[in-house]
């Protein structure tokens, strides 16, 4: 009798382990499914929407929670991924985990939302957003001491990649003068409706990730300015007036999805409202999400894509930027109305920046010439990133398909002289291919040059 009660003890502990091996199975295989991550994205691109941030501040809001979550998420994979340490200018190591008992996915979740938080206005919005991820981790039944030690792991991982974001220049330009408006035509000035002050005119300035310096990749001039008929100046901006004048259907639209104005204003009357977007570089972090749910990536495959492409957009808007408060190209609008048709107005309301080159060709290719190392050249997808916004899908044959659509949707658009669209694609490419060169996430990927040489 007494062999059979120890017996019976010894079964049920076996089963209660077995449970217990279960249950610690399962919610680290819930751990690994990347929509955690891919809902953190959103949040942030929700916030970046909300509080309206310029194109360019926007990168740097994408780029340093996405670079927290990396950093944490890849000591789980330290065969696979490599640190960006090293090859990203000035990123410190982050801490040792003093405790092993935490899940580095789960870690990464709270370094990226942290890090997110102290880079927006809404942090009212923000905490909405923490109560539902804090539902969902626990639906999964982590256990306290996991959850404990992965929380505490990725609050020390934020706080030195902000204390490294903060040394970046962001807050000194913030001090910086504004433009001081040049009277010459050849410059750029204020456009209807509102005239709003040139932004972001010391962006250049913001410490770079991989590229050298914001001029490293400066494009070739742009034409002279010259308003006499038949020159090359007269002839480009007689050619947004044309286009613009003759749009097709299809043109429309291509230009209406790929607007990506966060701050469009509407006057009625006496009133004025306003609708906001997304951003340029938010478009291809959409684009990035459906390029990874396509490929149904893992979580940290999923963090490494926005990873590379968040860093790509970043030193994009930096090299553009450089180049646009440099030059001061005046915008077609500016001129049309002075010297054509007072009347005309763009397709697309004129961004307060100046016009060379293209913001929308140098990030939209920077993003597909990574996107393309990482999926490949023959990479179709329907782009859905629009449809929150009120716009459709789009169907592309490939990354470099929809980079070539969004930069000669300027043209359509009303905003930008081809030289503009065709150089910022030059610039694009240069900024990319020296990524992917000198950024190497993957350890398969630098194993592979090294066979190869």
């Amino acid at each position: 009798m007494k062999i059979k009660v120890f017996l019976f003890f010894i079964l049920s502990l076996l089963l209660l382990n077995c449970s217990s091996l279960e249950n610690d199975l399962a919610y680290k295989e819930k751990l690994q499914d990347p929509e955690l991550f891919q809902f953190a994205m959103q949040n942030l691109t929700d916030l970046v929407v909300y509080d309206i941030f310029s194109p360019p501040v926007a990168s740097r809001v994408y780029l340093y929670p996405t670079i927290a979550a990396y950093e944490v998420v890849r000591q789980g994979f330290q065969s696979e991924y490599n640190t960006l340490v090293g090859q990203v200018n000035g990123l410190p190591s982050l801490p040792d985990p003093k405790d092993t008992n935490l899940d580095y996915n789960l870690a990464a979740l709270y370094a990226f939302n942290e890090v997110g938080k102290k880079l927006i206005f809404s942090e009212d919005k923000m905490g909405k957003f923490e109560n539902n991820f804090a539902q969902k981790i626990k639906d999964i039944k982590v256990p306290r001491e996991v959850h404990k030690n992965s929380k505490d792991y990725g609050s020390k991982a934020a706080n030195t990649i902000l204390e490294w974001a903060s040394k970046d220049m962001y807050s000194q330009t913030r001090t910086f003068p504004k433009y001081t408006i040049k009277e010459e035509d050849k410059f750029w000035k204020p456009t209807p409706p509102d005239y709003m002050d040139g932004i972001e005119p010391h962006w250049k300035e913001i410490r770079t990730m991989v590229i050298d310096s914001s001029n490293q990749f400066a494009p070739k001039p742009p034409l002279d300015f010259d308003l006499t008929k038949g020159s090359a100046f007269q002839k480009q901006l007689l050619e947004v007036f044309d286009i613009t004048n003759a749009l097709n259907e299809d043109q429309i639209e291509i230009a209406k999805f790929w607007d990506c104005n966060p701050y469009v204003t509407h006057h009625r009357g006496h009133a004025m409202f306003a609708t906001k977007k997304i951003t340029p570089g938010g478009h291809w972090i959409g684009i990035t999400a459906v390029a990874t749910r396509k490929m149904q990536s893992s979580f940290i495959d999923t963090v490494n894509a926005y990873t590379n492409v968040s860093i790509a957009l970043f030193d994009a808007f930096i090299s553009c930027w450089d180049e646009k408060w440099n030059t001061l190209i005046v915008r077609p609008e500016t001129l049309i109305n002075q010297y054509y048709d007072e009347e005309w107005l763009p397709l697309l309301q004129t961004p307060p920046f100046p016009e060379y080159t293209s913001g929308h060709s140098v990030i939209s290719r920077a993003a597909a010439v990574i996107l393309t190392d990482l999926y490949g050249d023959d990479f179709s997808f329907t782009d859905t990133t629009e449809v929150a916004y009120g716009l459709g899908e789009r169907t592309y044959t490939s990354f470099f398909h929809a980079a070539e659509e969004a930069a000669i949707s300027r043209l359509y658009g009303g905003i930008h002289y081809r030289m503009a669209i065709d150089e910022g694609v030059v610039q694009g490419q240069a900024v990319g291919e020296h990524i992917i060169k000198n950024l190497q996430t993957r350890v398969n990927n630098a194993l592979e040059e090294v066979e190869t040489e």
